[in-house]
């Protein structure tokens, strides 16, 4: 603005203006100049603030679609719902970091470690084509279900998938067994990059039926959680919220499996494994809530130590919201448990959050009304059976769903 009124001084004495004549275009052009800049002023304010309308706009309608996200919308159609008991569980948190798990055996090398990005202790089989045996008989009924954690690694590159097979199969005698179709009969299932081969066998492989999956359930350098459900003959692998494997009749029928191997064929696999875990099928949860007034749950995952619910969750969260939709009038209590691993407060603070977030999923990811649903938590006052090892711990860990009217 004073460049301009300068260039009208200079352009009034040029042109021998009076001095008042002067003082009234200076006042007049100081005017001129001052509304002008108060309208791009205004302008400007007028731009920021649409700006700032629009970009609240923008927040408040991605804040709307992630609420009306369902958390676990991916596993929607996910139909794995866990048994009401643990047969068998395995976290090695009893065993020392460096040393060979004592409830196993193996032909080579092999030892627990940590890792810097994913918690608890793994175990690794690092000898080249190791086998590792489970020291258990496990005494399995027609109907179980197995799952497992494992980080695929590969001995050269840790970023490559490393292939390996798991076997389950009827035995006697010694634990360790190192044939490829161990047993008298018994299922081989391979995982590869690409694919996962199921087959049954019978007699040492006298008699073989083969199955498979083009689509690779597993990635590698990450945590998996596999799920295998035997029901009879029938045979169905979950991971990631997909079955991808179902096979009706891979199971020779007599089978009585009590016997649980990894091996690592291959040269380059070097799995690590956590978590192993037998339990029996899924309950029939609707007589159980509706007749006998409560449902034990050992199919609601959490993260370790934390409230958070894990997808693997869905199909028995699912299972339960239907049961709700189906009896309207019927209300219900969650009850978390823990076990004694911890201090008791903590553990009575973690069994109500845990019971918290199964009421939130119900009524937020499922459409429950919060009105229908009461929460508490035990923490570890109430085990099922003494924690005296981490079977015991893994059953006493659960959800129970009371009906209440």
């Amino acid at each position: 603005m004073k460049k301009l009124v300068l260039i009208i001084v200079c352009m009034c004495l040029a042109s021998n203006y009076s001095y008042s004549q002067f003082e009234f275009l200076k006042k007049k052009a100081e005017k001129v100049l001052e509304e002008k800049v108060e309208e791009a002023i205004e302008g400007d304010d007028n731009k920021d603030d649409k700006k700032k309308e629009d970009k609240k706009e923008e927040k408040n309608d991605k804040k709307e679609n992630k609420s009306n996200t369902p958390s676990l919308q991916s596993y929607s159609k996910y139909d794995f719902i866990p048994g009401d008991k643990v047969l068998f569980f395995d976290d090695f948190e009893s065993d020392e970091i460096g040393d060979y798990p004592v409830n196993w055996v193996g032909n080579s090398s092999g030892e627990i470690k940590t890792t810097n990005l994913y918690p608890g202790k793994w175990f690794q089989m690092t000898g080249n084509e190791m086998v590792a045996c489970l020291k258990h008989n496990l005494n399995l009924p027609d109907n179980f279900i197995f799952e497992f954690d494992v980080i695929p690694l590969h001995k050269e590159n840790p970023n490559d998938f490393g292939d390996f097979w798991l076997n389950l199969y009827e035995n006697d005698g010694d634990f360790l067994n190192d044939q490829l179709y161990p047993g008298r009969n018994g299922l081989t299932i391979q995982f590869h990059e690409n694919r996962c081969d199921v087959r049954g066998y019978k007699e040492g492989a006298s008699d073989v039926r083969d199955g498979s999956s083009d689509i690779s359930p597993l990635k590698p350098a990450s945590v998996n959680h596999v799920i295998v459900w035997v029901q009879k003959s029938r045979v169905r692998i979950y991971h990631e919220g997909k079955k991808v494997v179902d096979l009706p009749s891979v199971v020779f029928v007599g089978t009585k499996i009590n016997r649980l191997l990894f091996n690592t064929w291959s040269t380059y696999g070097v799995p690590m494994i956590k978590n192993i875990r037998f339990t029996t099928t899924a309950p029939d949860m609707r007589s159980k809530l509706l007749t006998e007034g409560k449902i034990v749950s050992h199919g609601i995952y959490f993260d370790v130590s934390s409230d958070k619910i894990k997808p693997e969750s869905a199909g028995t969260l699912k299972a339960i919201s239907d049961i709700l939709k189906e009896n309207p009038t019927v209300k219900i209590r969650i009850v978390g448990h823990t076990d004694n691993d911890g201090k008791p407060e903590n553990n009575w603070t973690l069994s109500k959050k845990r019971a918290d977030s199964v009421k939130n999923a119900l009524v937020k990811d499922y459409g429950i009304e919060a009105a229908r649903i009461e929460t508490d938590g035990k923490g570890q006052t109430e085990p099922i059976e003494p924690n005296t090892n981490a079977q015991a711990k893994a059953n006493n860990r659960r959800v129970e769903i009371i009906k209440i009217k």
